[in-house]
């Protein structure tokens, strides 16, 4: 079973993956958390190409060819291989993050990057998909009262995160079986609770 989590910038997935992860692993599931961009070593080291604050002048075609790349080999070297070893998946972010930020917010066209990506994941696609929906100001809220060290997409102006947040409702409608909207305003524990009773049922 693969299964995706995606939502905009300080929506609460990590956390809320790393609790379902635990809560998983106590029912007796084999489980695997990971993460993109990065989860492997090469995918690592391009994540940070991508995030680098220094950046800046990162072209947005190069951006996504990046997130491609990281992604294959993440899939090939972790993602695959778990799979097949009959493993429970969590990752933070997939395909649907390079739709959302690529295809809608810098304008490249959900197709063509679509298609790119069809091409590094040879249509490897989620069982099952997460979006955790939450309004682009509080999330950047969260961000900036947290620890958490701003990346090259956290300093996005405003207009920017709307347009993910929008790109994101867009195409939960494109793949309504496979993406669940989760409403991000509400309390995580009563999040966690819906997104496992959902799991549970699927696997």
């Amino acid at each position: 079973m693969f299964i995706t989590f995606e939502g905009g910038e300080g929506s609460g997935k990590t956390t809320i993956i790393e609790n379902l992860y635990q809560n998983l692993l106590k029912k007796g599931y084999q489980v695997l958390k990971t993460r993109e961009p990065g989860g492997s070593r090469i995918s690592e080291e391009i994540r940070n190409i991508i995030l680098n604050v220094n950046n800046l002048e990162m072209d947005y075609r190069t951006e996504a060819l990046l997130y491609a790349a990281s992604r294959r080999q993440h899939l090939v070297e972790v993602i695959v291989p778990a799979l097949k070893a009959g493993k429970v998946v969590l990752c933070d972010r997939y395909l649907d993050s390079s739709l959302a930020y690529q295809g809608v917010a810098r304008g490249l066209g959900i197709k063509e990057v679509y298609q790119i990506n069809q091409y590094a994941t040879e249509g490897i696609l989620p069982n099952l998909t997460f979006y955790i929906d939450l309004k682009p100001e509080i999330g950047l809220s969260r961000i900036k009262h947290s620890e958490r060290i701003p990346d090259r997409l956290d300093l996005e102006k405003g207009n920017f995160h709307d347009t993910v947040r929008e790109g994101y409702l867009q195409i939960a409608k494109m793949f309504p079986e496979r993406i669940k909207v989760i409403d991000g305003n509400r309390p995580v524990e009563v999040i966690e609770q819906e997104i496992m009773a959902v799991i549970v049922e699927t696997i």
